[in-house]
């Protein structure tokens, strides 16, 4: 099967050839000849499976006639995090140059002038992030009633960024009669159902993840104590010979803390989460993509199907949740038939999870030893700093011989004495309340006779 038998235009098929592409994905064999006849399409596909070129091809020979008008765009789609984004306005730039089809990216963390003026002009393709979607439609600088094909990208990374209400909401301004393109790399409950109240009988198209990375990459785990993370880290980055690496965190606020460590001990990295301004991502990616930043440690969401080439290693900080991740995760490397090395860094709380990782790539992964870190085995407990019982004794330090322990009154100025106490009072009944004796003890009682 090549890209002629697929129905697209000699236009977008001579863009094809230049990007270097002659036999489509299976995602792109199943989904360009059906979106071209203008049906809704439900795809199930993990990113990097080419999905983006599987509704980007079609678009551009579907919008090929026709012009936009001012604020108006015809085509619509929604991506969760700014770089996706920005890689699809990439995508349509390079297959359709030889069209003259208008796009206008809306991020958040640009300007909104320049965003405006966009729109302004008129935008046939919109690739957009809801929450700035959202504020430029309530400052009335959009409308929506005029699009044709709506595409809902990533729609479990929607879901677990919780943009599902934003969806919902755009999905109501824009007009019934449409086609709809939905893509997820899962399908659950919710998601399901999202895309049936969204979708019109669509053609369901389901590409099997990879169950295991290329074989051109030399997986590795090392299993140390969780206070030994760090320089466990430290050592396979000194001993590996790294052209570029890709270190993964979990959570984005361990990023920023491992970039700090890192930095600490003289490794020159730089941090990708979602958390950062626009304009300072681009430039970090940009910098690493051409050699000039060595290490990216970095955030699953941030780096979702970033098309990073030559990536020589990457490291799990943290062993991935889902068994998914850890072959997205190791797939920025050995891409093109390149060796590449893939290293993680495990602890003894995540066997089960190291364990579902191994069943769905259907071998174990190597194990790796290290020289200043002591291993761990799965069984172990947890290394727990424990307090004793008895607080140790606190020892105090003499003071200088030289040092007067008390300060000795100057000239003129009297020591001031602490009042010697009362005399004792043998007649006063003893009431602990000090020199004060309320005085309704010291009324006679009823039984008290007269004197």
């Amino acid at each position: 099967m090549t890209f002629q038998n697929l129905g697209l235009s000699e236009d977008t098929l001579k863009a094809v050839e230049d990007s270097g592409y002659t036999e489509p994905t299976p995602i792109q064999e199943q989904a360009i000849p059906v979106v071209l006849t203008g049906r809704d399409v439900l795809g199930c596909a993990q990113t990097g499976t080419g999905k983006t070129a599987g509704f980007t091809l079609p678009m551009i020979d579907m919008l090929a006639t026709g012009r936009a008008r001012a604020r108006m765009p015809r085509s619509l789609i929604l991506e969760p995090t700014r770089e996706l984004a920005a890689q699809v306005s990439e995508s349509f730039e390079r297959y359709g140059k030889y069209h003259r089809l208008t796009t206008a990216l809306l991020i958040g963390g640009e300007s909104f002038v320049d965003q405006e003026k966009a729109l302004g002009r008129g935008v046939d393709v919109l690739i957009a992030t809801p929450g700035r979607l959202i504020d430029l439609f309530e400052r009335g600088r959009i409308l929506l009633s005029d699009v044709r094909v709506l595409v809902i990208d990533e729609s479990d990374r929607m879901l677990d960024m919780g943009f599902i209400p934003d969806i919902e909401r755009i999905v109501g301004l824009l007009p019934k009669k449409r086609q709809t393109l939905f893509f997820s790399a899962t399908m659950p409950p919710e998601i399901r159902k999202l895309a049936d109240g969204f979708l019109v009988e669509p053609e369901e198209i389901a590409v099997a993840p990879p169950a295991s990375p290329a074989e051109t990459v030399d997986q590795q785990l090392t299993l140390v104590h969780r206070d030994d993370k760090r320089a466990a880290l430290r050592e396979i980055l000194r001993a590996e010979t790294i052209e570029n690496g890709l270190i993964f965190c979990n959570r984005k606020r361990d990023v920023d803390i491992l970039v700090k460590s890192l930095t600490k001990h003289g490794f020159e990295t730089s941090a990708l989460h979602g958390d950062m301004p626009q304009y300072l991502r681009t430039d970090t990616l940009d910098r690493f993509r051409s050699g000039e930043l060595r290490l990216l440690v970095a955030s699953d969401v941030a780096a979702r199907g970033l098309d990073i080439p030559r990536v020589s290693h990457v490291f799990n900080f943290d062993v991935p949740i889902h068994a998914e991740d850890y072959v997205h995760r190791i797939g920025r490397t050995g891409r093109a038939g390149r060796p590449g090395t893939a290293i993680t860094i495990a602890q003894p709380e995540d066997a089960l999870h190291a364990e579902r990782i191994e069943k769905l790539i259907g071998r174990d992964v190597p194990r790796r030893d290290l020289e200043t870190v002591e291993a761990a085995n799965w069984g172990d407990e947890p290394k727990r700093r424990r307090r004793s019982a008895t607080p140790a004794p606190v020892e105090r330090k003499a003071a200088p011989k030289d040092r007067p322990r008390s300060r000795q009154p100057a000239a003129g100025e009297e020591r001031r004495r602490r009042p010697a106490a009362p005399a004792a009072d043998v007649d006063r009944p003893d009431t602990a309340f000090g020199e004060h004796i309320p005085a309704f003890l010291l009324r006679p009682g009823r039984d008290a006779q007269p004197a």
